[in-house]
């Protein structure tokens, strides 16, 4: 008997439905539970508890995977959107949700395909190859013998995501009410958008066309190709691509580990520099590595959903902060925080923020071949130096963050953070001259709308 043909389990998939239903439905009492304990520790003037807090907020939030752990992750790697203390707490929580069992995954695949969705399948394997926060991956094989992805998202996600995207609002809102020197409801908005755009697949595989498009010339990024035919708006099939992961090449010779840290600039950085189009989410499990003749050659990108298009400006103040800093132009330099969004700003205000921009700059700005920073393990990059801006806008903000800069600081710290994990030793300053050596907003324009328009995204 095939495992198309196994009968359902309709016991124990109720069982594990029940269980998801009854873990949701305590999220609000949790969240709020620790809400209240926040807000008492500091009304009662115990500030010296709030690493306490911040454990209690892990602990409760722990049992609870799906959506509420892929936002609670997101905020704890935007620095500054949430206290150090809380950040630290919530990286630790596992993305990983509990599997879909095969009576479940057949009754999503009749959902999106049909009826006869296994004949339209070589083959179809009943353990999925991961499982993330809002659905899980099967490794198939079409009927033309290609090795495919195919990633179904688990039922009802939607709703799930609005309760979860309100419940931890609250804990945004406590701390711009305890620790109002950053205001983050753009933050927050900018989260929500861009996980509520993370349930719609049929945007990421217009997304992975569009980085297709963007790659085409890039030798050391494959992005797999999408089968539409065996796609919905929660069903993505895309090419499988092998490779192994990133941690496995730690230990490797340097040339081996910067040609794998080179692909990754490349895939993260010229999409941007030429096209205003960004991977929000650089982890760790978002690629694989793929070798040739025994060596690393470079890296699959697999997931699209954290996908950001910034309007060509955005871009242009990138370009204008890093040209300020590099020839100490104050005016520039002050222009391209307006162009993000930034208002209000005094010299004391962007002194402060210069800190942040020389700590990101930096390596782009030194014109030798280094590490991104010396000394600093990768879940420490950029804490101590979030840590200074945190303390200097309590004395001199607030300040509100505007909800565009938001992943590309994120793109920055994790793309740092994976260059620390490969002991990458390379030119950044180079690499990203050559970047934006033509760079003008009107090029990004034309070669953005272009490209948009031919996946369907414009």
């Amino acid at each position: 008997m095939s495992d198309f043909d196994k009968p359902d389990l309709p016991d124990r998939e109720a069982n594990r439905l029940s269980a998801r239903a009854t873990r949701y439905a305590r999220v609000g009492v949790k969240v709020g539970g620790v809400a209240a304990r926040i807000a008492g520790t500091r009304l009662l003037g115990f500030e010296g508890q709030r690493g306490g807090n911040a454990a209690a907020l892990a602990a409760a939030l722990g049992g609870l995977k799906g959506p509420i752990m892929k936002v609670a992750q997101l905020m704890a790697t935007i620095p500054d959107a949430l206290p150090p203390e809380y950040a630290a707490e919530l990286a630790t929580l596992q993305s990983q949700a509990p599997p879909m069992g095969w009576a479940f995954v057949k009754r999503r695949m009749i959902a999106e395909l049909g009826p006869d969705w296994a004949s339209r399948f070589a083959s179809f394997d009943k353990e999925p190859a991961a499982a993330a926060s809002l659905g899980q991956v099967h490794r198939a094989r079409a009927l033309d013998g290609t090795e495919l992805a195919c990633k179904l998202q688990y039922a009802d996600m939607q709703s799930a995501v609005e309760a979860d995207l309100k419940q931890l609002e609250l804990v945004f809102a406590l701390h711009r009410r305890m620790d109002p020197a950053i205001d983050t409801t753009e933050i927050a908005k900018e989260i929500g958008e861009r996980v509520r755009e993370e349930l719609d697949y049929r945007r990421e595989a217009a997304h992975a066309g569009l980085y297709a498009q963007m790659l085409a010339d890039e030798a050391g990024v494959r992005v797999p190709r999408v089968h539409a035919d065996l796609s919905t708006g929660r069903l993505l099939t895309l090419d499988w691509l092998d490779g192994r992961r990133l941690l496995d090449f730690v230990d490797h010779p340097l040339d081996q580990r910067n040609a794998i840290a080179h692909a990754m600039f490349a895939a993260w950085w010229l999409p941007f520099s030429r096209h205003g189009v960004i991977h929000g989410d650089p982890h760790l499990g978002n690629y694989t590595v793929f070798e040739q003749r025994g060596a690393p050659a470079g890296i699959n990108l697999l997931d699209y959903g954290c996908i950001r298009i910034f309007p060509p400006s955005f871009v242009g103040g990138v370009v204008d902060l890093y040209r300020g800093l590099q020839q100490g132009d104050e005016a520039r330099i002050v222009h391209a925080y307006e162009t993000w969004g930034f208002r209000g700003l005094k010299r004391d205000l962007i002194e402060v923020l210069n800190i942040w921009a020389r700590f990101i700059y930096g390596p782009l700005l030194d014109d030798r071949v280094r590490s991104i920073a010396d000394g600093v393990a990768p879940g420490e990059y950029g804490r101590r130096e979030a840590f200074r801006v945190h303390k200097a806008l309590k004395e001199k903000g607030p300040v509100r963050v505007p909800r565009e800069f938001v992943f590309m600081d994120r793109a920055a710290i994790g793309l740092g953070g994976v260059f620390l994990h490969l002991r990458a030793e390379l030119n950044f300053h180079a690499l990203f001259e050559a970047a934006i050596a033509d760079f003008s907003t009107d090029a990004v324009a034309a070669r953005q709308g272009a490209a948009l328009r031919a996946v369907g995204l414009a």
